[in-house]
């Protein structure tokens, strides 16, 4: 049942001035600049205080700066570590989840985000017998499995795609790898058609064989995808713009029920994709989301139809005319969380209509609300720290608030948020790919937690190295 403009009104007055909260996390920002706090404040002893850790110490091997007492380790490193193949760990590390394995063990599915034809690839994922889609592609997935004595493993999950971003996990512990590049099957020296999500399996490398498109969800610049646990749904993210890109919402058949190779079994027009409209709390229709200029921000949203998800002649961001959808600029990662979903947007730009260094959305299911819990206003200095820009992948923290990998301009830090707004620095990259003259690091990727908690993995995307960080976490206050 469509929410009108009337009912979303309505609900909005009775609620608050449209600030109808959702999800435990509250509001993350209180301010246009409040995420532009200094590092976290020290007692008078030396050990932090207050919000986060600390601040950075430099690494004296000139890659992790870390607060006092946390330590990092390196699992793989592209072009150092290899596979059990023999093959080298393959570069360009992005989107990553980790999942319970055999006997005590961690799985992590690492995406790689290589384009392009594959010859031009220096480390491209291997094209191993039965997990190949396009042998054109460089990209893919690979498996890193941390044992309890500290021996790591890595194989290739799925080989032959292009541009794997962020993607998602789901409820029943497999990774859905999401293809941020339409190419057509002769564009690029691509044989087949991309723009594709694709399931893989941690736990069973016979069930990654003959990879197939999920086509259900679209052809497009995917980014990121959630699935609600509770109603089915999935949630999925197109980093584009000209015109900007759009959040999706994936409706199963009727009679669908989710689990391990279930989405092989449907028909690649199975159940509905839709885009969001959205209205603010007077019943106005909000073009794009960069309008919010404000936390706690609450838009209702309605969804419609796409007409024609595999985008045979136009894109699918491009059916839609002006009034039909709400767009957004560099919609990126996405984590399940709270009852809802967690959706970034990067920045925003002179092909928004309001800039910003920033945003993160909150979607609630049941209300069909977005609510905007943090926003990083534009144009900061990007080399201190704190001064965080440019947020992408991210993940719920087991200790309370978000941790966010940073992809903005000068440093790039992991970054903690806690429930009132308050940040807090946890890594910065030091390793220079640059000139000592002109420094360029690269963005961070892949920010997830261990089953338990204990650890925090994340990826330096170039050239493509994973760490697993571990110290003294700590429950973030709530304010």
């Amino acid at each position: 049942m469509p929410l009108t403009r009337r009912d979303f009104t309505r609900t909005s007055a009775l609620t608050g001035a449209g600030v109808a909260l959702a999800g435990a996390t509250g509001v993350l920002a209180s301010a246009p600049h409040a995420l532009a706090s200094a590092d976290s404040t020290e007692a008078a002893d030396g050990r932090p205080g207050g919000v986060g850790y600390g601040p950075l110490l430099p690494d004296p091997e000139g890659l992790l700066a870390l607060p006092a007492g946390f330590t990092y380790r390196v699992l793989t490193h592209c072009g150092r570590t290899r596979l059990e193949s023999g093959e080298f760990t393959p570069a360009e590390h992005d989107g990553t989840a980790a999942f319970p394995g055999p006997r005590g063990s961690t799985l992590l599915v690492v995406n790689h985000e290589m384009d392009g034809p594959r010859d031009e690839a220096e480390f491209p994922v291997p094209l191993t017998d039965g997990l190949v889609y396009d042998p054109a592609a460089p990209g893919g997935c690979t498996i890193v499995e941390v044992r309890p004595d500290g021996a790591v493993a890595e194989w290739v999950g799925i080989a032959g795609t292009a541009n794997n971003c962020a993607g998602g996990s789901t409820p029943w512990d497999t990774w859905l790898t999401c293809e941020e590049n339409s190419d057509r099957a002769g564009e690029n020296g691509m044989t087949r058609d991309h723009g594709y999500v694709f399931e893989v399996d941690p736990a069973d490398r016979r069930a990654n064989r003959r990879p197939k498109p999920l086509k259900f969800f679209g052809r497009y610049d995917h980014e990121a995808v959630v699935i609600d646990p509770r109603r089915g749904h999935a949630y999925l993210t197109e980093d584009a713009d000209g015109p900007n890109g759009l959040f999706y919402r994936w409706t199963p058949p009727r009679d669908f029920r989710h689990g391990p190779r279930k989405f092989r079994t449907l028909a690649d027009d199975a159940g509905v994709l839709q885009a969001p409209k959205c209205y603010d709390s007077g019943g106005r229709f909000v073009d794009d989301l960069s309008r919010a200029t404000r936390t706690g921000t609450v838009y209702g949203v309605d969804w419609v139809d796409v007409p024609d998800r595999d985008a045979r002649e136009v894109p699918v961001r491009e059916q839609f005319g002006p009034g039909e959808v709400t767009r957004g600029r560099k919609l990126e990662g996405m984590w399940w969380g709270d009852g809802g979903a967690y959706i970034v947007s990067s920045y925003a730009r002179g092909e928004s209509p309001v800039r910003h260094d920033g945003q993160v959305w909150f979607y609630h299911p049941g209300r069909r609300t977005l609510t905007l819990k943090v926003l990083l206003g534009a144009d900061r200095d990007p080399v201190r720290d704190g001064a965080f820009d440019g947020p992408d992948n991210i993940t719920v923290s087991p200790f309370g608030g978000l941790v966010v990998a940073e992809d903005g301009e000068g440093a790039q830090h992991l970054f903690g948020a806690t429930d009132s707004g308050r940040t807090y620095p946890i890594a910065r990259n030091e390793l220079n790919i640059g000139t000592e003259e002109e420094p360029e690091y690269s963005e961070f990727t892949g920010v997830t937690f261990s089953p338990d908690g204990r650890t925090l993995y994340a990826n330096i995307q170039e050239p493509g190295i994973m760490v697993a960080i571990t110290g003294p976490w700590k429950r973030q206050p709530r304010r």
